[in-house]
């Protein structure tokens, strides 16, 4: 068995904070009700000459920077997004020419919404398995969102919620336990449709129709205090580890009630899950990543430490991974 180790962060958030007194400003809510009900303060939003792909690729470069990694060891890229510049090309085969990487490997976007972190680090260690004999046995797997741009100005219970940005790390595999979980049930709990969602599609200004992320709050919310937990003890049992044996579960940050619920429900250690849901909001598939970079940043990982990583979101979709932190610094 082969298992991840993370081997350096890189982490790119946009210039422009916007606070939940900002947000009170231009619509009915103030930051005590937006606070309260999810834990959120403050967010990132992209500005001037700032993209999905923009962040992306500043959050790779720092990774390989920080990795010390020569590109030709780069052997596979993967982008967790929903909301990159372009439906094609992928946000994944813009970072070739732009970061110098290798024409010879594989580029891939992959879209399991909030999940993406888990769905994403699962395929790369899959892929570095399948392919360990060739000399290329590193991967760069990042999450990037540009969410600003898909929120409804007049829907107030999901615009507080969600934030830009980007992460990404730079992993390889090593001998050793592995375990994920990862699924799906269908669920238009949380959607974004197409700017041609309609019966026809000659319909008059059918591609003008807006795209917004559209959310039943309540169902999500009961989705995610059962599934969480579901998660963290299939992976653990898949793994034959104890929540003992965990150094930090970093879940998706949607909503700072739900960490806090699964902590109490499970009984858990609440030092051992990382929150940055207060000052960056729901930034979907980059949630996890941006946590593995603040905690680096912060010096709050440590070489050794296992890592279990949980997301869940549109699908709806979950998944949970087993990785390590094996810094080469």
């Amino acid at each position: 068995m082969y298992s991840i180790d993370i081997i350096s962060t890189g982490l790119a958030l946009p210039s422009r904070t916007v606070t939940n007194d900002d947000l009170a400003q231009i619509e009915e809510t103030s930051n005590e009700w937006i606070e309260k009900r999810t834990g959120i303060k403050e967010r990132k939003f992209t500005g001037e000459d700032e993209s999905a792909n923009v962040l992306a690729i500043r959050a790779a470069r720092q990774a390989l920077e920080n990795s010390g990694i020569s590109l030709e060891k780069i052997g596979l890229v993967l982008v967790a997004t929903l909301s990159g510049d372009y439906s094609t090309p992928s946000v994944a085969s813009q970072m070739q020419e732009v970061l110098g990487l290798p024409k010879d490997i594989p580029y891939l976007d992959v879209n399991a919404a909030c999940s993406g972190a888990a769905y994403a680090l699962e395929m790369a260690r899959a892929y570095l398995v399948a392919n360990q004999d060739n000399e290329k046995p590193y991967a760069i797997v990042t999450g990037v969102e540009e969410l600003s741009k898909l929120l409804d100005p007049d829907d107030r219970t999901t615009n507080i919620l969600f934030g830009d940005g980007a992460g990404s790390v730079v992993m390889t595999i090593k001998e050793g336990s592995c375990a994920s979980v990862l699924g799906a049930e269908s669920s238009l709990a949380i959607n974004c449709f197409g700017a041609k969602n309609s019966r026809s599609l000659n319909t008059p200004d059918a591609a003008h129709q807006p795209s917004y992320i559209r959310m039943d709050g309540k169902e999500v919310f009961r989705f995610a205090v059962r599934i969480v937990p579901y998660c963290i003890n299939e992976t653990l049992k898949k793994a034959g580890l104890s929540t003992d044996d965990i150094d930090f579960f970093i879940c998706h940050q949607a909503n700072k009630r739900i960490i806090d619920h699964v902590v109490k429900s499970m009984k858990l250690d609440a030092e051992k899950f990382y929150c940055n849901v207060d000052h960056i909001g729901n930034t979907s598939g980059a949630s996890i990543f941006i946590c593995l970079a603040e905690m680096e940043e912060k010096g709050i990982l440590k070489s050794g430490q296992r890592l279990l990583l949980t997301g869940f979101g549109s699908g709806l979709t979950w998944g949970s991974v087993i990785a390590e932190y094996r810094s080469r610094q």
